[in-house]
């Protein structure tokens, strides 16, 4: 268990980051998750699954016995240690990278997961892009554009090609955010589309009911993850977290027990169109 006040140095990285270069390194379960055959011979298809809280939930995915399709955009060294991963646990892993900003690239993910599979049982949409602003005017049009493409029209083009693929209790997990009920100003295209996802899921889960396919979603606080080196400044690298009640960000190792919880029938057969937060202590409403 992370300690309280915990906090990482002020650091930067590149858009997309790499967990090679995070520092301290996140913790995804590799130590500590234990599986119990909850998902046991499912097939998982996990978007922005090559590090961060997509990493966590392969892992896990993987030890409660599910097969795994690793999305990610082009982190190939980060990918390719969460297949390793998978692999480990005695599960099949199949890596496939391209950008989900394009609608063709989404379609291609859930070909490759029925060739791979020959069906989807859990489709975890979590990928996602975020950029640091002071002011709307410093938004350029096309950051905004690229944020809704990659957040929220690659979730919905995903489900429309997935769900003829996905038998009836089948799963599908989408990560909102913290920011789908309190918006951080700064993050203004990003929050917006979160709480799109928040309104998409709540929907979706109504509309799919009946095919006996649910739909939920995470909101995670403040998870450290190579998205925030990369995407925010220093000096609000170095107090990411701080702001919540437990005083630190998360680990993505303390979302993977959320995702196994949606993803299984036995676990949450009665829940769908929900949103669970994972907080650290900051209310979701």
């Amino acid at each position: 268990m992370p300690e309280q006040n915990q906090q990482q140095p002020a650091q930067q990285q590149t858009p997309p980051g790499t967990e090679t270069l995070l520092q301290p390194k996140a913790d995804h379960g590799e130590t500590s998750y234990v599986g119990h055959g909850l998902l046991q011979g499912k097939a998982a298809v996990i978007t922005g699954a090559d590090s961060g809280i997509g990493r966590a939930v392969a892992i896990a995915y993987a030890r409660e016995g599910a097969d795994v399709l690793i999305s990610y955009l082009n982190e190939h060294e980060d990918a390719q240690e969460t297949a390793r991963l998978v692999e480990e646990a005695g599960r099949k892993a199949v890596l496939l990278a391209g950008d989900l900003a394009d609608p063709a690239q989404c379609r291609a993910l859930v070909d490759r997961a029925v060739q791979e599979f020959g069906r989807i049982d859990i489709l975890v949409n979590n990928a996602a892009f975020q950029m640091t602003h002071e002011s709307i005017d410093e938004i350029p049009d096309e950051e905004w554009e690229r944020t809704f493409a990659v957040n929220i029209s690659a979730m919905f083009y995903i489900c429309k090609a997935a769900v003829k693929h996905m038998p009836q209790g089948s799963a599908i997990i989408n990560t909102s955010s913290v920011n789908s009920d309190k918006p951080t100003p700064t993050l203004l295209a990003y929050a917006t589309t979160k709480g799109a996802i928040a309104n998409f899921t709540a929907g979706l889960g109504q509309l799919l009911a009946d095919k006996g396919i649910r739909v939920n979603c995470v909101a995670p606080g403040p998870i450290w993850t190579p998205l925030i080196p990369s995407t925010m400044p220093p000096d609000e690298v170095e107090s990411f977290g701080s702001q919540t009640p437990m005083k630190r960000p998360g680990q993505p190792a303390e979302l993977a027990g959320t995702y196994v919880f949606l993803a299984s029938n036995a676990a949450s057969s009665y829940i769908t169109g929900a949103r669970i937060a994972v907080t650290g202590g900051t209310p979701v409403l």
